[in-house]
């Protein structure tokens, strides 16, 4: 039994225009300078709060931990039911339909996005019952800790090794190779391919359905 962990913002879902939208309209309510859209892509993966101290180039403290808050509401309300607009990349849902008709895989998502924004694409795409399990920042440490995968790992009872990490963040490629499981890249989200090797990709996939090769 093999287990696809994949990654959400970046992988399987398109959300940077959205992400960056609430980031620069949570750093002008603060009278802070906005961050460009390529900034924002570079911390998409992280924690919000971490992703938000990134941002200001400092650690972690309490205004990170205010606007934190702060960029929760605005993505809220930009989240409304007539505004969803976090888009799948071309091919993800037919990769996730053969994945799912395996009888040798199993699926999960390990991502820097709340459960409460987990469910919302999950919904939104039918993908419930496809996924078996979930690791969010509402329930482990940023990435590029390993605690995701070593905790979906243990849930389903799947050997680190025999997990594959989907992700398009240097993140994702650490936290794989520190959980000691196997780093997969794709080119169509936020890092790039360079950077993807560099921190640990066996390889790094140019399009969705090639992910099934590596798992045959």
């Amino acid at each position: 039994m093999k287990l696809v962990l994949f990654d959400c913002d970046g992988t399987l879902v398109d959300s940077a225009d959205l992400i960056h939208a609430t980031m620069v309209a949570t750093f002008r309510e603060a009278g802070l300078a906005e961050p460009a859209l390529e900034a924002t892509k570079s911390i998409i993966g992280l924690t919000l709060d971490l992703a938000i101290a990134t941002l200001l180039g400092r650690p972690l403290d309490a205004e990170c931990g205010r606007l934190a808050e702060r960029y929760k509401a605005h993505f809220i309300a930009s989240r409304a039911p007539s505004n969803f607009h976090e888009p799948l990349y071309d091919g993800i849902a037919e990769l996730i339909d053969v994945l799912a008709k395996r009888d040798d895989v199993l699926i999960g998502m390990v991502t820097g996005k709340s459960r409460r924004g987990v469910q919302r694409v999950m919904e939104a795409y039918g993908f419930e019952r496809h996924f078996v399990t979930i690791r969010t920042a509402d329930d482990c440490p940023s990435k590029p800790h390993p605690a995701m995968v070593l905790e979906c790992c243990a849930e389903t009872g799947i050997d680190p090794a025999s997990t594959f990490v989907v992700g398009d963040a240097i993140y994702d490629m650490q936290m794989a190779r520190s959980a000691g499981a196997r780093a997969i890249g794709v080119c169509w989200g936020y890092h790039g391919r360079d950077g993807l090797l560099a921190t640990g990709a066996e390889t790094v996939l140019a399009k969705p359905g090639d992910l099934l090769a590596l798992i045959d």
